[in-house]
C-alpha cells in the first residue's frame, strides 16, 4: 500500500476562482506542477479531493467540472506532472437541487473521498497527508488519520489567521506558503512513516 498526498484543488493546485467551471480560466498556482511531479517521483500517489457544491447549487454541471479537470491534467502534463485520480463531492446539505441536496460523508470535513480513494487505489491513510487551504481540509485529514497541512495560497492565509484567533492552530501539523514549499517536509515526514523506518 502506497502513501498518498491528497490535494484540495482550488487555491492549492489552481488559482482560486469562485465556482470555477470554464477551462480557459484555469491558472496553476506557481510551482504547483513541479511540486506534483516531485511528489510522484518520490513514489507517492497524488490524488485530488475537492468539494464542488457549485454542482448542487446549479452553478455548473458535472460535465463542465470534467472539462476543468481535463484542463488541469493537460497543464500539469506539460510540466511532466500527473495526478493519480480526482475525487469530488457534488453535494450540499442545505442548498442544492434534486439528489445533490443531502448530507453526505464525502463532503469535507468528512473523510469519505479519502476513504474511497484508499479503498480503490490501495492507499495507506496512516502514511498519507492532505494539503488544503481551509479548515475543512484539515478536519477531513484528521478524520481519515492523515497528516494535515495548510497552505497560505487560496483562502489559506485567511484561514490560518482564523484558526489562530479561535485557538485551533493545532489542526494543522504544518503550515507552508504554498504546495511547492510543502514538498520537502511532506516527503521527509511520510518517508519516516514507511515500514521499517524508525
Amino acid at each position: 500500500m502506497r502513501g498518498c498526498v491528497f490535494l484540495d484543488r482550488d487555491g492549492v493546485i489552481n488559482e482560486e476562482v469562485e465556482y470555477l467551471h470554464e477551462p480557459d480560466r484555469v491558472v496553476l498556482v506557481a510551482g504547483a506542477a513541479a511540486a506534483i511531479a516531485a511528489l510522484g517521483a518520490a513514489g507517492l500517489a497524488v490524488v485530488v479531493t475537492t468539494n464542488q457544491s457549485g454542482i448542487a447549487r446549479g452553478k455548473y454541471t458535472e460535465a463542465e467540472l470534467d472539462a476543468v479537470t481535463a484542463r488541469i491534467a493537460e497543464l500539469l502534463a506539460a510540466s511532466g506532472a500527473r495526478l493519480d485520480a480526482t475525487y469530488f463531492c457534488p453535494h450540499h446539505p442545505e442548498t442544492g437541487v434534486g439528489a445533490y441536496r443531502r448530507a453526505c460523508r464525502c463532503r469535507k470535513p468528512g473523510p469519505g473521498m479519502l476513504e474511497q480513494a484508499a479503498a480503490e487505489l490501495g492507499l495507506d491513510l496512516a502514511r498519507s497527508a492532505l494539503i488544503g487551504d481551509k479548515a475543512s481540509d484539515l478536519e477531513a485529514a484528521r478524520a481519515a488519520g492523515c497528516a494535515a497541512i495548510l497552505v497560505r495560497t487560496g483562502y489559506g492565509a485567511r484561514e490560518e489567521a482564523q484558526l489562530l484567533a479561535e485557538g485551533r492552530a493545532h489542526l494543522a501539523d504544518a503550515v507552508f506558503d504554498s504546495l511547492a514549499a510543502a514538498v520537502p517536509w511532506i516527503v521527509a515526514h511520510l518517508a519516516r512513516l514507511a515500514p521499517g523506518q524508525p
